[in-house]
Order: C-alpha cells, then structure tokens, then sequence
C-alpha cells in the first residue's frame, strides 16, 4: 500500500502537493467514499476518483522539455479558455507541468507524469536552481545588481540572496533556487528594472539550448538522473 497523495501522483495527474490540495477539497474519492485524510493509505484492490473520475497508475514514463512561448498558461485547467502550454504536448499519455512560468514569460518548461520526479524537482529542500535571461530597455546600474544580489522585499516576502550575471548593458541573468509566484518580475519591478522580456534558460542542469519556441524534446536519462 502506498500514501494516497503519492498515488494520485503516480497516476500522471499532479505533484504530491498539488494531491494533497485535491485531497483536502473534497475532490479524491476511494471506492465511491470521499476521503479527506492526508495520511491515508491506497490498496491494490481500491478505485481512487478525482472528480468522479477514475485515475489509474501510468506505467510508461514521460519526461519533456518545452520551450514555452509568450501567451500561454501553465495550469491543468483555466476558467478563461486561454491557450495552454498541454495543447502543445502531443503524447500518448498525460503530462503536467512542473512549477508553473506565468502567461508572459516564455522559455524552459518541464513536463512529466512521474509524481516522484516532480516532487524532487520542486521540494524546497532540492533548491534546484532555474536561470533566467532578463530584457531591459534601461542601462542596469550596479545598484540594482548588489540588491538583487542580496535579496529584495517584493512585497509579501524577501528574497534570498541571487546570482546575477551581466550579459551586456541591457541583459542580464537572475538565478534563483525559489519559486515564488512571478519572482523574478517582482523582483525586477523592486529594484526599479523595466522588464521587457523575460526567459528561462535553465532548471538545474538541464537547458533549453536551441529548442524552438513550441516545440519540446524529451530528457535525456542522464539529465534526469542529476535531477
């Protein structure tokens, strides 16, 4: 037997934490019965629902790179019928995001079915670093470096400490082991920096390289084994 939130993950629907928001709504049932328990345990023999629906373990493994372009959500499912990063997906089975990039953000996005490497990808614990290439139309001033180096107020939180690396006058590379909801815009916006584009570029070790703008590969099995 195995945790129920762990289940749901390995049924190629979300990451454990997002199982467990499923979980505390109401929306998992266990052989028809709504179960709200964190704690509780899946048999060989129960049929588990997310919304009504019945959810069963995928046994083949997916794991994706796409290169996300501007306009597009990341969520499973959006109220406002917006394009979504899973229409780009063509796969025999179903993949959802890894963490989310917000609508006007573009560039590297994992996807997969493997609750267990999502888990990893996003635990803070990991602190798997994700750089991102920032587009200004202002020259960036050593000011707003050393603050963005040393962790800035975005509102409801202070940031940790960044790396932050020059491209050219106008360019410049942020890498943060946080996710916190549009970070790096906030982060931008705090210190005084007009965003013109942002673009991920790299989650851990693995990069978006020359990937086409929507389109996607699949890992390699030595980038996610450094996972």
């Amino acid at each position: 037997m195995e945790r129920l939130n762990k289940y749901i993950a390995s049924c190629g629907i979300c990451s454990r934490r997002k199982a467990e928001d499923y979980i505390v709504k109401g929306r998992i049932k266990i052989n028809d019965i709504v179960v709200q328990d964190l704690a509780r345990l899946v048999a060989p023999n129960d049929v588990v629902k997310l919304d009504n629906k019945v959810i069963t373990k995928e046994d083949k493994k997916v794991y994706i790179a796409l290169n996300k372009p501007k306009g597009y959500v990341t969520t499973n499912k959006d109220q406002f019928d917006r394009k979504n990063v899973l229409d780009l997906i063509n796969e025999d089975v179903r993949v959802y995001p890894v963490g989310r990039l917000d609508m006007y953000t573009e560039g590297l996005l994992i996807l997969t079915n493997d609750g267990d490497f999502s888990n990893r990808m996003m635990h803070p614990k990991n602190k798997i670093e994700k750089t991102y290439l920032v587009t200004t139309d202002t020259n960036i001033t050593d000011e707003q470096i050393e603050k963005l180096k040393s962790g800035v107020d975005i509102g409801d939180y202070i940031t940790r400490p960044a790396k932050v690396n020059i491209k050219d006058k106008n360019r410049l590379e942020i890498i943060i082991s946080e996710g916190k909801n549009r970070q790096v815009r906030r982060m931008c916006e705090s210190v005084g920096i007009n965003l013109l584009n942002l673009k991920r570029i790299k989650v851990g070790t693995i990069e978006l390289g020359n990937l086409q703008t929507g389109k996607y590969r699949y890992l390699t099995e030595e980038e996610i084994k450094r996972i």
